[in-house]
């Protein structure tokens, strides 16, 4: 197994190499974020004796069991809240991720922010914003996430990191791009009328690379690399 995932593993860091060379970037920029919410802690443990460092997973009760599975691996691993998070799962999520992606709305930053600061943290969020007209698709409007992101900047225990989407499924990745480079438009009038570094958290197996083209610094990755595993 282990053998197969570095395959995988250089596979993926190739194409985004690529990805970014296209579009006269450095790949240093670029954070993979390995997905994992199919498998289970034994392949975890793989990933992270082939170098992997983040770790991403979109359910609180699966990541708790996880990482208690984990206890014994010393090297250190960042873990990502990449799916829809509830207010009521606030506390657990700020003990057990050191960054989460889905923040959609003033009540869950405040509730997040409270547990953070509680914790003694400084919790980094990214806020979710909705780039599609899908019903299945969480986050905030594009026109809402300037006021989001005003709030969260005077929010104690969260650091702002930046921006998330999720585009709808293609079978031709292609076709995320507007979706893409909606995010990125929306994130540099961010920059601008804050003055703040915005990450851009998009791009998944059908699509990473058009994404890491239209600026992607965070792509989630489950399927290229952990799939049928």
């Amino acid at each position: 197994m282990e053998e197969l995932l570095k395959r995988r593993l250089e596979d993926v860091q190739g194409r985004i190499r690529e990805a970014a060379r296209r579009a006269g970037r450095s790949d240093a920029d670029i954070r993979l974020i390995v997905v994992t919410k199919t498998v289970e802690a034994d392949v975890i443990k793989a990933l992270l004796r082939c170098g992997v460092g983040d770790i991403g997973e979109n359910y609180v009760q699966q990541a708790v069991a996880k990482k208690e599975s984990l206890q014994d691996v010393t090297r250190k691993v960042r873990w990502h809240m990449i799916g829809h998070l509830q207010r009521n799962k606030a506390k657990k999520a700020v003990q057990l991720f050191d960054c989460v992606h889905s923040v959609d709305s003033i009540r869950l930053a405040d509730e997040l922010g409270k547990r953070a600061v509680a914790a003694g943290k400084d919790l980094p969020v990214f806020v979710e914003v909705k780039t599609s007209e899908e019903a299945t698709k969480f986050g905030i409007s594009e026109e809402e996430a300037p006021k989001l992101v005003e709030h969260i900047l005077g929010v104690g225990g969260l650091k702002f990191e930046g921006l998330m989407t999720m585009a709808p499924f293609f079978e031709d990745g292609e076709k995320a791009r507007p979706y893409f480079a909606r995010l990125r438009e929306l994130s540099e009038r961010l920059e601008r009328d804050f003055k703040v570094v915005c990450r851009l958290s998009m791009g998944m197996t059908a699509d990473y690379e058009v994404a890491v083209e239209e600026g992607a610094t965070d792509v989630r990755i489950g399927t290229a690399i952990v799939g049928g595993l």
